[in-house]
Parts: C-alpha cells; structure tokens; sequence
C-alpha cells in the first residue's frame, strides 16, 4: 500500500458499505462535470480507495463477490437487450465483426508479443486477451437510446462469438501448456458446448413462460426467478469449462421474449443493475490497478506500451473495417470501436489463469493492468461522444408507429399517449394497467388511472370512498415502478359512462382501456351498459380487453378483420397501436384477413408492411382455428351511437369468448 490512507483497510461490514456507496454516488456526478463518463468516474475512484491507492478498502472475497455478479448483471442485460430477430436478420454482419475483431487482434497480439521475446504459448494467450472485449460502456449506449440500433446490434453479436473464441484459445492453451490437450478434451468441449448453448435458447424460455403463466402476478418471484435463471445458467456454464459471463449473455438471451421492454419487470432489472451490481464491478477492476508498479520496473513500461497500443490499434481496425464494408458512417464505426475496446472481464480472467500456472510474468501482469485502465477510459468516453450523434440519427430516421391515426384529423405520429384507464376490479387492474404502461411509455404518454363513484342513489358512503383511494393509490404505484407519468383521478358523478366520458374529455385522452369480464357477466358486472354507452359515444379508440392469461405471456398477436371492415382508416388506426403493443410485447404479430366471397375487397400488404393472410370462410370458426393458447386476438368494431339496445361489441367477441378455448383477445373499438 504505497500511497495508504489508514493504518489498514476498513473491515467493518457497515463501514465498507457506507464507503462503497458514498463512491456510487460521487464519482460519477464529479466525473460528469467535466464531461467525462461517470463509469470511468468509477474506475478511477477504484483505483484510489483500493489496496494500491489510499488503501482504504482492500479487494477482499466481499469486493470480488460482488464484482463478480456485477459483471454477470452486465452482460446479462447486453443479452436482455438483443433481439434474437435483429441477431438473425444481421447475423452475417455480426458474425464479419466478430470474425474480424478476433482474428487481427490475435494476429497482432502474437506478432508484438514474439517481438517482445514472448515464446509462442505465451504470445497466442497474450493476443486472446486483446482479441476478448468486456462491454464496460454498454449502460452508456442504453442510456442514449441506441440499443437497438444496426450497430448494437452488431457490436452484441461479435461480442457474443468474440468471447467464445478468446475463452476457447485460453482453454486451449492452458491444456497444451499442461501437456493435457488431448482428444478427450475436444470431444467433451466441443459436444458439451452444442448441447448447454441449446438447452439454454430453448430451455430456458419455456421454463420461464411456464413460471410466469402460474406465478405471473407475483412480482417478487418474477424477479427472483429471473435473477435465479442467471445464476443457474451462469454456473453450468462454469462446470463445463466455459467463462460464466457466456452464459450470462446466453441467460439473458433466452429471457428476453418474456420480458417486454417497458415492463416494470425491466425496470427493476435495469434498476438494480445499473446503479448497484455493475458500479461494483466497475470498482472493483479499478482496484486492480497498482500505479507504482508502472515506474518500479523499466521494462514495464515497454511491455505496457505495446499492450496498450496494440489492445488500442487491433480493435480499431476491424470496426473501421466492417463498418465501412457495410456503409455505416464514422459515428457508428466509432460506437463499435469504443463497445468493443474495453479490456476487463475476459482479459482479467485469462491473465490471472495463466499468471497462476507460471505461463506469463509479473510484467505482463502489470502491462494487462496498465491496459485495462486505458481502454476502460477510452471506451465509455468514445461511446458517449459519438453515441450522441448515433442516437440522434435514429431519433430523426425513425418514426415512431403508435399513435398513426388516433383521432380523425391527427396527424401528428409522434405524439404520445394520454391513456385513460377505469379500474373498478382488483382482480383485474394489474393486466390493464400493464398495457396502459407498456403504451403509454413507448411514447413517453401520460397514464390516467380513474374510478367513478356514482351518487344516483344517494350519497357515496365512507367505505367506497376508502376503495376508491385504494384502487387508485395501487395503480399509481404500479406506474411509478415502471417509471410512467400518472396520474390519478377520483370522480363522483351521476353515472358511471358519463364521468368516464367527461374525463376523457378534460384530460385530453387520445386511448380508453377498460375490462371486459367475458360473455357470461358483462352486463352485470361493472362495465356491462356502462361499456357499450362509453364505446358508442367516445370520440377517441377505446381498447376492450379480456385476459384469461397474463398479457406478457403473449407470444403472437393475430389482428382478425373481416371483409366488412374493410375500412382503409380504421384498419391503419387498429394496426398502428396492434404494432406498437406487439413491439413492446416483443410477441410476433399475424393479419388475417377472412372473406366471404372471392369478390370481396382485400387489404394491400403495402399498407401494412406486414403480411396480409386472407381466408374464405366463416369468421368466428376461422379465427378460433388460428389460435393457440398464447395467443392475443385483436378485433375492430365499429359502432354506431344511434343503434341502442344492440351491443357495442357486437355478436363476434360474445362468441368467441364462450369457446372452451379461453382466448385473451383485444376489442378495438371506433366510431
């Protein structure tokens, strides 16, 4: 402890919690005053409160067990954070980048480490830790908005093949270094790698979508399974010779279609992630670095320099490179250079494996340490300075689908949502406010949670009073889990259609969702007269929703229209918020078209931009032959105010819901 603070490191469970903290807190808003990123905030404050700085806290098995599930926590969300669509839609361009960020750091590596009088063992192992890459900046790049862009995308999948390569070279090297690499080596990596990288893609999701079918309204356990399934998946990829971090990255992969991007599920794994377990992993790799050992040994210097510079030069080359192959422009080519140069995790991991066998020195430990400290300042600094400019390229290329069409006269695609949402049952509050949430976010909209006490007979009692403030009090608390501006009305009117009407009027509503209980007791339950008068006379969409299952279990949506509703307004008014609920479902979505006679009008694919599938036959028996059981029918109606006594939902969703099938299906209603 050269530059020691205390006569010893604080041992003190509270003590070292409160310090840890106290560095969570200050450094990055310190580091963002000077416009740097706060995760590099993190690492130098790293560097100074640990056993080679000030000596403050000493990195003992607390510090690495922590590091540790923050690392896991970080490449767990980079795997929540790739689309399985988007990876096999640019799985070519992923697999170049990966290709290429693997094999001209390696041949680079070993060319440098061999001039350095590496022998060649030493110099392959050496140039796998430049060809690894952690993604240090990833919570940057999640922060701008641009997960999802082409270039993540990309990044997330070479990043994924990159690893595996550079953990295979490691595990290689170490058996032929031992005189162990045999053929019962290979026939056990290679078979049992094929068999836990497909268990876990198809395992996992339908494991989760079973727990989440039966215990999906327990938020406690959602998130404890999905923590559980990390930590599992996590752990046999250790038994079978494998770097944990793959099979975090696989985890969260696999679990990503059961977990919709603005659900409060999300939210609180990215809350917990962000601002807990990756800082202590960012803190824990800066108290790995020893500054003085830099200036106690010449040689380190050169060692160090070298790493540095071809860690630096053979991860910049391969981004310039795919990038300008596929034409992406010099901010994208920068993102993936600043993504990818971070050295931490793997590099760490495969230093300190050959370090312990003797097959690298000090100085090399020294050089991989000088190294790490340099790329994790360069790359989150690079991605959040071109970052921006990504992100501000999406922002002005892409139009957001949601709100197309929602009332006559509106154009605007871009405005959000003004959602409001009656809830009179608890039973049922959760699902619906679970699709206002997941609307209402996808356009940073506002959510109106409302109850309305009716004093027709007589004046509202004390108890109801009390249930009103409760229904209300929990809808905002769901909200604000899930980070959506709410905000709760409580209404006393004459009736219960005619306050939801006046509130949609006065908070400016562009959606209504209500409940629908089914066939059997709609008419009795809270909304029976009330939903037909509030369909037929509401200016805005209004959303009838029956869920016989948790809505985040959706798999596929099937938007069903018959030749009759052949509209060309309202059928763009039900697809653009059909759209906007399947993306954020991440669930697949199926336009059926059924017609009754070869002469009836058809809808342009064009128009859609998905395909149109049309079937001649009788609605309801086509429809209910289409669906499975997670399945989420989406039906228009178009009701007229000048028909009382005949339901505004008409006689197809009644039908529908008495089939044993038990669908969840959506109700589009419009005037």
């Amino acid at each position: 402890m050269p530059f020691a603070f205390l006569p010893s490191p604080i041992t003190d469970p509270v003590a070292i919690f409160l310090v840890m903290m106290a560095v969570l807190l200050v450094a990055p808003l310190l580091f963002e005053r000077i416009r740097l990123p706060g995760i590099v905030g993190l690492i130098i404050a790293g560097v100074i409160i640990g056993p080679y700085g000030l000596g403050i806290l000493e990195r003992d098995s607390t510090i690495v067990l922590l590091g540790t599930v923050g690392l896991l926590f970080l490449m767990f969300m980079a795997g929540l954070e790739t689309s399985m669509d988007d990876l096999k839609y640019n799985a070519k361009k992923a697999t170049t980048f990966g290709l290429a960020t693997f094999l001209i750091p390696m041949g680079l590596g070993t060319g440098a480490m061999l001039l350095l009088g590496y022998n060649l063992l030493s110099a392959i192992l050496v140039a796998s830790c430049f060809a690894s890459h952690t993604l240090l900046a990833l919570p940057i790049a999640s922060k701008q908005g641009i997960m999802r862009t082409p270039v993540l995308t990309i990044t997330l999948g070479g990043t994924l093949i990159v690893n595996i390569l550079a953990l295979l070279v490691l595990a290689v090297v170490v058996k032929a270094h031992q005189g162990n690499l045999t053929l019962g080596f290979w026939l056990f990596l290679l078979p049992s790698l094929s068999l836990y990288t497909f268990a876990t893609l198809w395992g996992v999701p339908r494991l989760g979508r079973w727990f989440f079918r039966r215990f999906g309204h327990d938020e406690g356990a959602e998130f404890s399974f999905v923590v559980a399934t990390l930590f599992v998946v996590s752990y046999v990829a250790r038994l079978i010779e494998i770097e944990p971090i793959i099979g975090a990255f696989l985890a969260g992969i696999s679990i990503t279609p059961l977990i919709p991007r603005l659900s409060p599920l999300m939210s609180r794994i990215q809350f917990i992630g962000n601002t807990l377990f990756v800082p202590f992993f960012l803190i824990s790799v800066g108290m790995l670095v020893n500054p003085a050992t830099l200036i106690q040994e010449p040689r380190s210097l050169l060692v160090s320099g070298v790493m540095v510079v071809v860690a630096i030069g053979a991860k910049l080359l391969p981004a310039w490179g795919t990038g300008k192959l596929f034409k992406f422009d010099s901010s994208s080519i920068m993102v993936m250079f600043g993504l990818s140069v971070a050295q931490a995790a793997s590099t760490l991991a495969a230093i300190t494996v050959a370090y312990s066998i003797k097959l690298v020195d000090q100085l090399t430990v020294n050089g991989t340490i000088a190294m790490i400290l340099v790329t994790c300042i360069v790359s989150p600094w690079v991605t959040d300075r071109w970052g921006q400019q990504v992100s501000q390229s999406a922002s002005s290329s892409t139009a957001q689908p949601p709100s197309s069409g929602l009332t006559e006269g509106q154009s605007d695609v871009t405005a959000p949502y003004r959602i409001l949402v009656p809830v009179a049952n608890p039973s049922t509050e959760d699902d619906l406010l679970f699709l206002a949430i997941l609307l209402a976010k996808s356009t940073d909209g506002t959510l109106f949670p409302l109850h309305v006490l009716t004093d027709r007979d007589g004046p509202i009692s004390a108890e109801a009073k009390a249930q009103q403030n409760q229904l209300l009090a929990t809808a905002e608390e769901i909200a604000h889990s899930a980070v959506t501006t709410v905000q709760p009305i409580g209404r006393v009117d004459g009736s219960i259609d005619r306050g939801i009407l006046r509130v949609a009027q006065e908070c400016s509503a562009t959606l209504i969702i209500c409940g629908w209980k089914g066939y059997a007791t709609y008419r009795e339950n809270f909304f029976g007269s009330v939903l037909d008068n509030v369909v037929r006379h509401s200016t805005v969409p209004v959303l009838i929703t029956r869920f016989t299952q948790s809505v985040q279990n959706t798999q596929r949506v099937v938007l069903a229209i018959s030749d009759a509703q052949h509209s060309v307004s309202h059928f763009q008014q039900a697809l653009a918020l059909t759209q906007a609920l399947t993306t954020e479902l991440k669930a697949s979505l199926e336009i059926v078209q059924i017609v009754s006679s070869n002469r009836a009008p058809t809808i342009d694919p064009s128009r859609s931009g998905v395909p149109v599938q049309q079937i001649r036959g009788k609605f309801i028996n086509k429809v209910l032959g289409l669906l499975k059981t997670d399945d989420l029918l989406v039906l228009i109606t178009r009701t007229n105010p000048n028909l009382p006594g005949v339901s505004a939902l008409g006689t197809v969703p009644d039908a529908i819901a008495r089939h044993p099938k038990q669908i969840s299906m959506i109700v589009v209603g419009m005037r």
